[in-house]
């Protein structure tokens, strides 16, 4: 039976094996998906071994995505863009390939919540690698401006230039951001500290749309927050989580999951309904 593993740490907490064997089972594919922890500084050599054994793919997660960057074969142009790599398939020629699917995932969970991207003004709060694999997906939907801003400022800035030939995106501070925006994204992993980023409540507004890439049984702190001062539609990553789980899916078998079912589970699951 082929094999895939998510490779991260920790990782017992994850969902990945959940939502491919319902995957799995919905597309009569015959697989098998774990869960590997490898010490930081031994997941070279334990990704090695388990293709060595026979393994077909993984998901990559925090905090291996960087080094599975540098250690596939060949990239994807959506991972090259991301500089992390969270999908890799071994191809039927012996050569591992590094997919992201983080950004298109995003997309897809958007659009399934109705969210129009085509000539939206967007803000992207963080400028990190969950920002960095969301850009050229985003992009790719042609936004009237995307705004990136970070504490960091310089951070922003250059993430900003880096991917300015994709579309009109621009870097600015916590203090200059003036509205109105249609999207807020929110990719800082604040939320799982229950904080907030600077973001001025004035630039909350009715028909707005937040989304929150971090997720949990509850609202996260940033959903509670915009809810409170007026946002009347939020999101948070759990749709997305699924969605990029589907793309990678897709990658390793050549046939693409639905994923709404798949939601309605995980949330039952996660007692969220």
């Amino acid at each position: 039976m082929d094999r895939y593993l998510v490779f991260g740490h920790p990782v017992r907490h994850s969902k990945s094996p959940f939502i491919h064997t319902l995957f799995a089972r919905q597309t009569q594919q015959e697989l098998e998906y774990g869960l590997a922890e490898p010490a930081v500084d031994e997941f070279a050599q334990a990704l090695r071994t388990f293709f060595d054994q026979g393994g077909k793919g993984c998901n990559v997660t925090v905090p291996f995505k960087e080094q599975a960057f540098a250690l596939v074969d060949r990239l994807s142009p959506r991972a090259k863009r991301a500089g992390a790599v969270n999908t890799i398939k071994l191809t039927n020629d012996g050569v591992l390939l590094g997919d992201n699917t983080d950004g298109a995932g995003l997309v897809a969970d958007l659009k399934s919540h109705g969210v129009t991207l085509a000539d939206s003004r967007i803000l992207l709060l963080g400028a990190g690698g969950a920002a960095r694999g969301a850009l050229a997906p985003l992009l790719a939907e042609l936004p009237s401006e995307l705004v990136i801003a970070n504490r960091t400022h310089t951070k922003a800035q250059q993430l900003a230039a880096e991917f300015h030939d994709l579309g009109p995106v621009t870097a600015q501070t916590y203090e200059q951001l003036a509205g109105p925006f249609d999207l807020v994204i929110n990719s800082t992993s604040a939320s799982l500290q229950g904080e907030l980023p600077p973001l001025a409540p004035a630039l909350i507004h009715t028909d707005i749309a937040i989304y929150d890439m971090m997720y949990g049984a509850s609202d996260t702190a940033f959903i509670s927050w915009a809810k409170q001062h007026g946002a009347r539609q939020t999101m948070d990553g759990l749709g997305m989580l699924v969605e990029q789980a589907a793309e990678a899916f897709t990658v390793w078998r050549g046939i693409r999951p639905g994923t709404k079912q798949v939601l309605r589970e995980l949330k039952r699951n996660l007692g969220v309904i």
